[in-house]
C-alpha cells in the first residue's frame, strides 16, 4: 500500500525545469535587446518651443551648460574630444540621432562647435532639445 502511495506521489509532481528554461531564455532576450541611453549627466534650463517634436531613437544626449561646459556620458568633455566620444558611444551602440541639450543662455557658438563634432563623428541628424512653451 505505502509503494503505490509513492509512485503516486511521483506521477503528480510537476517537473519545473522546462519552465525555468524558457524564464531564462526569456531574461537572455530582454538583456540583449535593451538599448541603453546615454545621457549627458547635467539638467540645463532648455529654451521654450511653441513647435516641438519627439524623437524616439536618440541614445546619445550632449549638454551645453550656459558658462559653456559640455557634458557626455555623465562627465566634462572638452570640444575637442567631442567628436572621439561620440565615435566610442556609437561603436557601443549605434544610433542616427543625437540629441543636444543646450541652456537657453548657452553661447550660439560652442553649440555649433559641438554640432560640427557631432557630424565630424558620423552623425548627419542632430535634435536641439527644448521645453515645451
Amino acid at each position: 500500500m505505502a509503494r503505490k502511495r509513492i509512485r503516486e506521489e511521483e506521477e503528480a509532481a510537476i517537473d519545473m525545469t522546462p519552465m525555468l528554461d524558457i524564464v531564462f531564455i526569456m531574461l537572455i532576450f530582454f538583456i540583449v535587446t535593451t538599448s541603453f541611453v546615454k545621457e549627458a549627466g547635467i539638467e540645463v534650463n532648455k529654451p521654450k518651443a511653441a513647435n516641438q517634436s519627439k524623437q524616439k531613437s536618440a541614445n546619445i544626449f550632449v549638454a551645453v551648460k550656459d558658462n559653456g561646459e559640455i557634458w557626455l556620458d555623465k562627465r566634462r568633455v572638452d570640444i575637442e574630444r567631442v567628436a572621439a566620444n561620440i565615435e566610442k558611444l556609437l561603436a557601443e551602440q549605434p544610433t542616427e540621432v543625437v540629441i543636444i541639450q543646450a541652456d537657453k543662455d548657452a553661447k550660439h557658438g560652442i553649440v555649433v562647435k559641438v554640432m560640427d563634432a557631432i557630424k565630424e563623428a558620423g552623425i548627419d541628424r542632430i535634435s536641439i532639445a527644448a521645453a515645451k512653451g
